[in-house]
């Protein structure tokens, strides 16, 4: 992914209202990142823990979407499944969140669900493979087929989102 600074995150939220821009908090994290292993970047909103925001590329351009989380989340007693990353967690690390769609859509209140790990650490948790062997200097093709099929089905949440082509 191309690295970002604020101003373009603010730009690319193709859903987003003015309010949430104004409102909009980066993560520390967000002034380390190695944008270059990544083909995503998601938080939660320090400030405002029911909102979360998801940026990826489509198109090799940034792109980007707001979320809400439910207010409940599933029981720590039964597992779930992030529907990005496909790994498997206890029911109260998923979390259902939602995104309003963007233009006329969102506008009539339109908007599209998905489970998703709570700290939206997907991009981190498909990256942390088993230890290599010793004489292993690569990934797994196992660990790059989560890499790339989380990179696939983010790319084509945000685009079902804005109502582009992934």
């Amino acid at each position: 992914m191309q690295p970002l600074v604020e101003s373009e995150v603010r730009a690319v939220l193709g859903n987003a209202e003015a309010a949430e821009l104004e409102q909009l908090s980066l993560p520390v994290k967000f002034f380390v990142t190695e944008w270059a292993h990544l083909d995503a970047f998601a938080w939660r909103d320090p400030r405002i823990a029911s909102r979360g925001y998801l940026v990826t590329e489509l198109g090799g351009e940034p792109a980007g979407i707001v979320l809400r989380s439910a207010e409940r989340t599933g029981s720590r007693h039964r597992a779930a499944v992030c529907n990005l990353c496909h790994t498997h967690q206890p029911g109260d690390q998923v979390t259902l969140f939602s995104a309003r769609r963007s233009g006329a859509a969102g506008a009539r209140g339109d908007s599209v669900g998905t489970y998703i790990c709570g700290d939206l650490a997907c991009q981190e948790t498909v990256r942390l493979g088993r230890p290599p062997a010793p004489s292993e200097v690569m990934p797994s093709a196992h660990e790059l087929e989560r890499i790339e099929g989380l990179a696939r089905r983010t790319r084509a949440f945000v685009a079902d989102v804005l109502g582009a082509s992934g």
